[in-house]
């Protein structure tokens, strides 16, 4: 693919609404009463939402570089926000609307930003728990809001959109369009944070839509194709891979209304792709198992490609996708790369691999193992963090923290975190990520977190599927020992590792680790930290015993 070095957003949905201006761009769900009905919005429609909102931004103060925060659920007001922002030349800081009030606010204290738009009350309330920052900002809301702050007005957004007429809209759009660069400041996102602060990732123009072009460049994808976004918008997968491949390539789309909605969603709208993060693909197999239902329909029949991000996917669910006719490839990738690195395709789908390198990112792995990059889509920096910049962005190489290697054919196989290495009192090197995937690879075994730093030996916490548990427990082993019956999976599990990547004991924990309970990051990560936080007693429990022979523990009460 031939190396587009001048793009910017900007020019990329300008020239979509050239070219496709008629044409459906997005499809927006109306509810009616028990039914829901989902009606097109042409391009050159939602064009003038956009301009409408840039020029409303403008006429608020917002200047070139000003940091605007929306904190909102995946919702079509997300994505003419998200593109209003750029047109009005300022800086979209999307916030993960999963987090609590104290990171909301930290987050809007850490980028500067004097503009916030949120979508409810709820979103609003969490910026009552600092009221000074609610004096120094100006909040915009997308639904009504009745005292979410305390003394404080929070006004809806459409009220600042009337009296915008089509002339001043327009000066917007030429305006950006002669002025808006690709070096210019696009976004910042904050990281997930699964060790350490969240950082702000500062992405560039040239960052997202270099990267959006090189993913269209390894993918088939046509103008009518029809892809659902599950994923939220405020991550960097679904907005580059959704979104803006969206914009970039002009094929029709469609927000999922919830998390519970999905798979309905998928049956109404009827997709010919999707991206979503394994769990996703791990829980829709299980359903379509238990309904005895074919996995094609389950999506709503049309889908031809399935890409899978965020975390590694397991080598079973890749397999049963395959076998069900349902292409479903990895990719590999980090906020900092904007985010994609490598991808499977359809053509070169090796299994367990992440893909090979997209056009202009470069990839090797340094002496210790690790991946590091460069290339077009690797970030300008950590906002106002030069010294952590300068720890991963070394002679122009960024420095990814994962390990991994690279096979003759120029695949890319992840093999565990940097920072997460588990060492152990006998001084060897353990990739959890790569145990955990095994594990998990069980049927009885959705989540699973291995412990053992600085120990001398391995545990983990285990979350089970309950049904599937006591299901097996009828079939093969009668006398009802879930302890034994989950100790054999592991052990069947490991088979394949060394001794000391043996896990001897475990433990059962009482729920999923969740988003909600900051366990996750919004990608579906383990925040190791916060889950030892959490278990410290049970992991205590697990090394209590003086005797390192395998032994379990369970707090689920099985018996």
């Amino acid at each position: 693919m031939t190396r587009v070095d001048g793009e910017t957003l900007v020019q990329l949905f300008t020239r979509r609404l050239a070219e496709s201006g008629d044409r459906p761009a997005l499809f927006v769900p109306e509810e009616r009463s028990a039914a829901v009905t989902w009606r097109p919005v042409t391009w050159s429609a939602l064009g003038n939402q956009v301009f409408t909102l840039a020029a409303a931004l403008r006429r608020l103060g917002v200047r070139p570089g000003d940091r605007v925060v929306q904190v909102a659920e995946n919702r079509p007001e997300w994505i003419v926000a998200d593109l209003a922002i750029q047109f009005a030349r300022g800086v979209h800081v999307p916030i993960h609307a999963t987090l609590a009030g104290p990171q909301v606010v930290e987050q809007i204290r850490d980028c500067g930003a004097r503009v916030v738009l949120v979508s409810t009350a709820a979103q609003a309330e969490k910026l009552a728990c600092d009221p000074a920052l609610c004096d120094a900002i100006d909040v915009w809301s997308y639904e009504p809001v009745c005292d979410a702050i305390p003394d404080r007005a929070v006004r809806l957004l459409s009220d600042l959109t009337t009296g915008i007429v089509g002339a001043e809209a327009e000066r917007v759009h030429r305006e950006a369009v002669a002025d808006v660069t690709p070096d210019d400041l696009a976004t910042l996102i904050y990281t997930s944070g699964t060790t350490g602060e969240p950082k702000g990732v500062m992405l560039s123009q040239r960052n997202l839509t270099t990267n959006a072009l090189a993913t269209l460049g390894m993918l088939d994808f046509a103008a009518d194709d029809l892809r659902v976004g599950l994923l939220p918008l405020s991550h960097i997968y679904a907005r580059t891979c959704d979104l803006y491949c969206w914009i970039a390539c002009g094929y029709q789309f469609a927000l999922a209304r919830s998390r519970e909605t999905a798979l309905a969603d998928c049956v109404a709208l009827r997709p010919t792709g999707i991206n979503a993060v394994p769990y996703f693909y791990e829980k829709v197999l299980a359903a379509a198992n238990a309904m005895g239902k074919p996995l094609a329909e389950t999506f709503g029949g049309r889908v031809r490609l399935c890409n899978s991000g965020g975390a590694a996917l397991p080598n079973h669910v890749a397999e049963a996708y395959r076998a069900a006719g349902l292409p479903l490839m990895q990719g590999y990738g980090l906020t900092e790369t904007s985010p994609v690195m490598t991808l499977c395709t359809p053509e070169a789908n090796k299994l367990g691999a992440a893909g090979r390198a997209i056009a202009d990112v470069e990839i090797r792995i340094a002496d210790d193992g690790e991946i590091v990059t460069r290339g077009p889509n690797v970030m300008q920096g950590y906002w106002n963090r030069p010294q952590a910049t300068a720890e991963v962005l070394k002679d122009g190489w960024f420095h990814t923290g994962d390990l991994g290697r690279i096979d003759e054919d120029g695949y890319l196989f992840i093999t565990g975190r940097k920072k997460e290495l588990i060492v152990l009192a006998s001084g060897k090197n353990i990739a959890p990520v790569r145990l955990e995937a095994l594990l998990t690879e069980d049927p009885l075994i959705e989540q699973a977190m291995v412990v053992g730093d600085g120990r001398s030996y391995l545990v983990a916490l285990l979350a089970v599927n309950r049904d599937a548990l006591a299901q097996a427990l009828v079939t093969s082993h009668p006398n009802g020992d879930a302890k034994a019956l989950l100790a054999d999976c592991i052990a069947r599990r490991l088979a394949c590792v060394s001794h000391h990547e043996q896990v001897r004991r475990f433990a059962i924990v009482e729920r999923p680790f969740s988003i909600e309970s900051g366990e996750l990051t919004p990608t579906l990560k383990l925040r190791r930290g916060e889950i030892a936080r959490h278990y410290a007693a049970e992991i205590a429990a697990l090394y209590a015993a003086s005797s390192e022979k395998s032994a379990c523990a369970s707090t689920m009460g099985i018996r």
